[in-house]
């Protein structure tokens, strides 16, 4: 049997893990660094309320969908997306599209496809090395000893991978409605190391002066994004990049597409394509052995 892991609990990486659901001697792990599924598609929750810290809601365009249409429709149907139907200010609705936001927080639509996909997921597993040993990828992490692969998946930001090598709010009436408030991308570069706890106050002396009316909060979180959106994806890259072969190192994530739920989506069609025919030869090689040793 085949060990692949997955490195990113992410949009791409839960939807690829759903992708090699049954693909031939595939066992597949989850590991994320961070404390749940999500990734820049994650909810923040509170005693008394909840927020949507990366997207908050997403957009399908049927004409340029094309096969991952069937993704939405099944989003749709198991209740996970529903139609966005409060108007936003400034929003360009282009003609045929449709917007769809989670009732239970976007990261359920990360944790829908984890659920599906079966997958060993493990959070708080940072990392931190790949090396080849004996003919397999041994991967080190922060937390707990190496452990060995067949397949690695990385579906971290790029600079991350360099490194290795409305109905927008929820209406019930026991839960307050959160306020989310995004900083301009120059705002985000000034402060980005900068103390959390400074930025939270320069930003919520701001929208003191925007908004004098708004009760005081019950909660704050101060999300610092270090990779947000992707301005330049890698080039002529089908939504993944093969490092190395025997044994397989492949990347993928919005990196190598763009950055919206399309584009994560195709790039994880593209990783479990990729994927495949390398557990298909471990099932070649399993069918010569001997019945005494499978």
């Amino acid at each position: 049997m085949a060990r692949v892991l997955v490195v990113g609990a992410g949009l791409t990486g839960a939807a690829a893990a759903a992708l090699l659901r049954g693909a031939p001697r595939g066992q597949v792990a989850v590991w994320d660094k961070a404390r749940g599924a999500g990734g820049r598609m994650s909810t923040s929750r509170a005693d008394r309320g909840s927020a949507d810290l990366g997207a908050q809601f997403v957009t399908c365009e049927p004409e340029l969908a094309g096969p991952r249409l069937s993704f939405y429709e099944d989003l749709v149907s198991q209740g996970i997306l529903k139609p966005l139907t409060a108007p936003v200010e400034g929003m360009v609705v282009r003609e045929g599209s449709r917007n769809y936001v989670a009732p239970q927080g976007i990261s359920s639509v990360v944790k829908y496809y984890l659920e599906q996909s079966g997958a060993d997921v493990s959070y708080e597993q940072q990392v931190t090395h790949i090396s080849l040993r004996d003919g397999r990828w041994e991967v080190s992490r922060k937390a707990g000893p190496p452990e060995q692969f067949d397949v690695v998946i990385l579906t971290m930001p790029v600079p991350q991978i360099l490194q290795l090598q409305g109905d927008i709010v929820n209406k019930s009436p026991e839960i307050g409605p959160s306020v989310v408030v995004h900083t301009t991308v120059t705002f985000g570069s000034e402060h980005l190391d900068s103390d959390p706890a400074e930025v939270q106050q320069i930003i919520l002396s701001h929208l003191q002066r925007i908004v004098p009316s708004l009760p005081e909060p019950s909660s704050i979180k101060c999300q610092r994004w270090r990779y947000s959106q992707v301005t330049r994806a890698v080039p002529n890259c089908p939504g993944q990049m093969i490092l190395h072969t025997q044994p397989l190192l492949i990347c993928g994530g919005d990196g190598f597409t763009r950055s919206n739920f399309d584009g994560c989506i195709e790039s994880a069609m593209s990783l479990a394509q990729a994927v495949k025919p390398h557990l298909q030869q471990f099932q070649s090689q399993a069918a010569k052995l001997p019945l005494d040793l499978l």
